[in-house]
């Protein structure tokens, strides 16, 4: 089995640790690699998505990160119908985009979210 190196921020840790002790994991990287293959099946799901198509996308980000939101969300107009921002505790804001359009501007606009590194959780609905 390969050994791989990351970095992770303390709140991270310190979820990976409570995720760890709660769904009884052996240790960290047993916890990682279950996240790992859970972002691996939703990747498939959304790979297997064709056509037009609804969606909701859920974000949740610190306010401070809102410039990068209003940037991507721009680039995709074209396909978000409603967006509705809400302030949570803790200085977080979430994001409910209600989509509509073809798969890959849909998968474009997750995958941007996604890869951008400053979202805190993200969850696409496709019906």
């Amino acid at each position: 089995m390969a050994i791989i190196s990351i970095s992770l921020n303390d709140k991270l840790l310190a979820e990976i640790d409570a995720l760890k002790d709660e769904m009884g994991f052996s240790g960290r990287s047993d916890v990682i690699r279950a996240a790992a293959r859970v972002l691996i099946d939703e990747n498939k799901t959304e790979d297997n998505i064709k056509g037009k198509v609804n969606a909701l996308l859920f974000l949740i980000h610190s306010q401070k990160v809102e410039g990068a939101v209003t940037t991507i969300k721009h680039d995709f107009e074209d396909i978000i119908n409603t967006q509705i921002h809400s302030h949570l505790k803790e200085e977080n804001c979430l994001e409910i985009f209600i989509l509509e359009g073809e798969t890959s501007r849909i998968k474009g606009l997750t995958r941007k979210f996604r890869n951008c590194g400053k979202m805190e959780h993200l969850k696409l609905i496709v019906f």
